[in-house]
């Protein structure tokens, strides 16, 4: 069993013990729930494309960053131009949660995606009443059947979606009308293993009416420029500014830099 299969497994679990102590009616109704949301593929088509991501911890880099404040990191991406931000919601390998989402959506007008193993419409609903703008799937460990599902669902809440791929095979499930980024993850899941050829091996699958995103791996502005000549729109950039002391001042910097 991959960590991949570890995850997805105890997902299934933890969302069918949610689902019995906060149902799907009481999300609905949250306050959150009927808000107007940003799309995060328009943001990244009219400003840097930067989709800066909370994570305190993962599995294959353990501890990132445990000591910044979700707030400060979400006002400091704000200010320094990233077109979205990206949080992490799974707490037992990444230490996020779902208040994270909240906190991150009370202190931010920009679009927030919701980072998470998404295998059920209760997820999604969470997602919603929780001040998301977008949803991420991930394809290594959906069935097109479900890509299908769950981004039709996602867009009749009026959230964007964006789904991820790291090889042919899930890249070519991901395209379904109802999605509007679909992502390169250029870190095999199931061997942590990075690299950039992985987004510019792919690219020339995706059809251009998707928006175009790269991730993981990317630490430089040098990369970006590297990847945008292949049509990459966006870029999912995690660990560069988190495992800083001041994520809003490396922010800062880089998109400074990559404007310049």
């Amino acid at each position: 069993m991959t960590i991949l299969d570890q995850i997805i497994a105890d997902k299934k679990f933890e969302v069918a013990l949610k689902q019995k102590v906060v149902p799907r009616k009481q999300l609905e109704q949250s306050a959150l729930f009927e808000r107007e949301t940003t799309s995060l593929a328009q943001a990244i088509k009219n400003g840097t494309g930067i989709i800066a991501e909370h994570k305190r911890r993962s599995p294959s880099k353990s501890i990132i960053n445990n000591k910044l404040n979700v707030q400060e990191v979400a006002w400091g991406y704000e200010k320094a131009g990233a077109s979205g931000m990206s949080v992490l919601t799974d707490g037992k390998y990444f230490g996020g949660s779902l208040d994270d989402l909240l906190i991150a959506r009370a202190s931010v007008e920009f679009p927030l995606l919701r980072k998470e193993f998404i295998v059920d419409e209760y997820q999604i609903l969470e997602a919603k009443a929780h001040g998301a703008d977008a949803i991420l799937l991930i394809a290594a460990s959906l069935t097109r059947k479900e890509i299908e599902g769950f981004s039709a669902f996602a867009k009749a809440l009026h959230l964007d979606v964006l789904c991820e791929a790291h090889n042919k095979e899930e890249l070519l499930k991901s395209i379904v009308p109802t999605v509007d980024m679909i992502g390169v993850n250029n870190r095999n899941l199931k061997t942590f293993e990075v690299s950039l050829e992985t987004s510019k091996n792919l690219v020339k699958l995706i059809p251009d009416e998707f928006v175009k995103v790269s991730e993981s791996g990317i630490s430089s502005v040098d990369a970006i420029k590297e990847l945008k000549p292949y049509g990459f729109e966006g870029f999912l950039i995690g660990e560069c500014f988190m495992k800083t002391k001041n994520p809003r001042v490396a922010s800062k910097e880089f998109i400074k830099e990559l404007n310049e």
